[in-house]
C-alpha cells in the first residue's frame, strides 16, 4: 500500500504540471536556467568519466583479444563504439547525473518545502508543480541527452588516443573499426534510453524533494532516496530497453 500511495502521489505531481503557466517568460527562464544547470554543470565530470571509459575499454578488451590470439586489433575500433554507444555512455551517464543532478533537484525541494517557500507560493496562487518541478524535467530532457551524446564522441576519443599510446593497436585500424558494420538503430536505441533516463532521474528526485516533511535530516535522507531510487529504476529502465529492442 506504501508502494502505490507513493506512485499516486507522483502521478499527482506529474499531472499537475499540465496546466496554463502563469507568467510565461517566468518559466522559459526558469527552464532555461535548469538547462544550463544541469547540462553545463555536468560537463566536465562526464567529459573526465567517458574519455577514460574509453580509453579502459580499450585497454581491457585489446588485453582479452591478444589472449585469444589470431583476432585483428581493428575490431577494437568495433567493440569501443558499440559498447559505449548501447551501453557505456547512456547508463553510466545516467548513474553520474542521478547522484550529481538528482540529489542536488531533491535538496533544492526540500530546502523550499521545509523552508515554506513552496507554501508561500502556493498562497500567491503560483502552481508549485509546474513551476518547481516543470523546468528541472524540461532541463533535463534537454540537457541530458546532449550529454551522453558528448560521453560517446569523447569515449570513442580516449579509446583512439589509448591505442598507438600503449602501442595496442594503430590509428587506421581503430577508424577501420570504427567505419566497419555501423547499425544506425544502435544510435536509436542509446537516444530512446537518454531520455527515458532522463526522465525518470528529474522526476524520481523532484518527488522525493517535493514531498519532504521535517528537517535538515528529512532533507539530507530525501536526497540519498533520490539518488537510489532513481538509479534502480535506470538500471531496471535499461535492461526492459535492451530486451525490447535488442
Amino acid at each position: 500500500m506504501n508502494i502505490l500511495e507513493h506512485f499516486g502521489k507522483y502521478i499527482l505531481m506529474l499531472s499537475a504540471m499540465f496546466t496554463r503557466p502563469e507568467k510565461m517568460n517566468m518559466y522559459m527562464k526558469e527552464t532555461i536556467r535548469q538547462t544550463y544547470q544541469i547540462g553545463i554543470g555536468s560537463l566536465f565530470i562526464i567529459a573526465i568519466v567517458s574519455t577514460f571509459i574509453g580509453a579502459v575499454t580499450a585497454v581491457q578488451f585489446t588485453k582479452q583479444l591478444q589472449d585469444i590470439g589470431l583476432i585483428p586489433m581493428w575490431w577494437m575500433g568495433i567493440i569501443v563504439r558499440d559498447t559505449l554507444i548501447l551501453e557505456m555512455a547512456p547508463t553510466l551517464t545516467a548513474l553520474l547525473l542521478a547522484g550529481k543532478v538528482g540529489s542536488n533537484i531533491a535538496s533544492e525541494l526540500g530546502s523550499m518545502r521545509v523552508s515554506e517557500q513552496v507554501d508561500a507560493l502556493e498562497i500567491m496562487g503560483v502552481n508549485t508543480s509546474a513551476y518547481l518541478v516543470g523546468p528541472k524535467i524540461i532541463g533535463g530532457l534537454l540537457s541530458i541527452p546532449f550529454l551522453i551524446i558528448i560521453a560517446v564522441f569523447l569515449g570513442i576519443l580516449g579509446g583512439y588516443v589509448v591505442g598507438p599510446l600503449g602501442n595496442f593497436y594503430s590509428v587506421d585500424e581503430f577508424v577501420r573499426g570504427l567505419q566497419d558494420g555501423h547499425t544506425p538503430f544502435y544510435v536509436f536505441i542509446m537516444i530512446i534510453k537518454a531520455i527515458v533516463f532522463a526522465f525518470i532521474i528529474t522526476t524520481v528526485s523532484a518527488y522525493q524533494g517535493f514531498y519532504v516533511k521535517g528537517g535538515a535530516l528529512e532533507i539530507g535522507a530525501a536526497s540519498t532516496r533520490a539518488v537510489v531510487n532513481s538509479s534502480i529504476i535506470v538500471i531496471i529502465a535499461n535492461f526492459i530497453i535492451a530486451f525490447l529492442f535488442l
